[in-house]
């Protein structure tokens, strides 16, 4: 497979897709079944980068014994069975690289004729997907159980402290109240964790399509009567399908909160609004505001305009919940400035999946 010339697209199709196949990044592998055993007919130069073996010295080989782990060969085996009964098989392996064992999506695609029982072995590195979707895992686990377990005990403490000094004339509303909102900061961090936890972990299937139309009264309805003095007002049809699941209460509710939270007006002022494009295509769901207008260098990280940096990131995880969602249901977050001289934050949603 190895070649490093261009090729001329007149050539044949399988001149053509062997240049691709020598110069995309995934290990394949060109099998031929003798005995049941799969044997290398020839690689493509990922192969050697990953595995570290030189084809030369591998071709006429078994394959198992120089990638898979002595305690995998079981599991090989049964993959090999299922290749050579015609099956294309998918899985998450461990294989043996140069730099030691490794994550990979295995594909296992037969290419039988009638005098040659052979296929393809595909192997994709997921390694650091892996190690990153584990660690994340781990860090929201531990991060939101140790918080609000020391949050709860900081609140706790602090209502009996602020009691006491009620108690003897040594009341500070001023301190009080800067401390009940540096709690309720940690418990709102503590329930976004969850939130993108569980957002990430419960994607939509391809096919999900869910009315939006009741999410949005829903959100509306927790955050009014967790805000009494806030006015929100809708402008909703009676129905909107979207490609999305339950979780985009999470965004909507998330982008309510933020409006309030963040508007220093006694009464403040939100509506959320939800219309189909003019294409049809797509669904715009927008929450205006009339508070101040979020920092161009909030957004610009959100949008991904500048990068996150130590001195340059967003202050909290409320517009990240909102931005992954929305991009896991394949849509897209916008800014603008709303009529109110506040925000709008739009997600665009489509109305089918891709």
């Amino acid at each position: 497979m190895c070649s490093d010339e261009p090729t001329d697209t007149s050539h044949s199709p399988a001149t053509r897709y062997g240049h691709l196949i020598d110069h995309i990044q995934d290990a394949v592998i060109e099998l031929e079944f003798v005995d049941g055993v799969p044997i290398i007919a020839d690689v493509n130069d990922s192969f050697e980068i990953i595995f570290g073996y030189e084809p030369e010295a591998v071709i006429g080989d078994p394959l198992n014994p120089l990638v898979v782990p002595e305690w995998k060969q079981n599991e090989a085996r049964d993959f090999d069975q299922a290749v050579l009964s015609g099956e294309v098989t998918y899985k998450h392996v461990k294989r043996k690289t140069a730099s030691g064992l490794r994550h990979f999506l295995y594909r296992g695609i037969p290419y039988h004729t009638p005098d040659r029982r052979g296929g393809f072995a595909i192997y994709t590195d997921l390694t650091e997907v892996h190690w990153n979707e584990q660690r994340f895992h781990v860090m929201t686990r531990i991060l939101r159980h140790n918080l609000r377990t020391q949050t709860n005990i900081i609140d706790g403490y602090l209502s009996e402290l602020f009691a006491e000094l009620e108690e003897t004339g040594h009341a500070n509303p001023e301190l009080q109240a800067t401390l009940t909102d540096a709690v309720t900061s940690l418990e709102r961090l503590i329930e976004e964790t969850h939130a993108i936890r569980t957002v990430i972990n419960d994607s939509p299937d391809t096919d999900t399509i869910t009315d939006c139309v009741p999410i949005i009264e829903n959100a509306v309805h927790t955050l009014a009567q967790t805000y009494p003095d806030a006015t929100i007002d809708t402008a909703l049809p009676d129905t909107l399908p979207v490609h999305a699941n339950a979780n985009l209460q999470y965004a909507v509710e998330s982008l309510i909160d933020n409006a309030i939270t963040h508007n220093p007006a006694q009464a403040p002022y939100v509506r959320v609004r939800a219309a189909e494009t003019t294409t049809h295509r797509w669904v715009s769901i927008s929450v205006d505001d009339n508070g101040p207008l979020i920092p161009d260098a909030e957004t610009d990280i959100i949008t991904g305009q500048t990068s996150i940096s130590p001195t340059r990131h967003s202050s909290g995880l409320g517009l990240w919940l909102v931005k992954w969602t929305t991009e896991l249901f394949g849509g897209e977050l916008r800014f603008e400035t709303s009529e109110f001289d506040g925000n709008t934050v739009q997600l665009r949603l489509p109305t089918t999946p891709s």
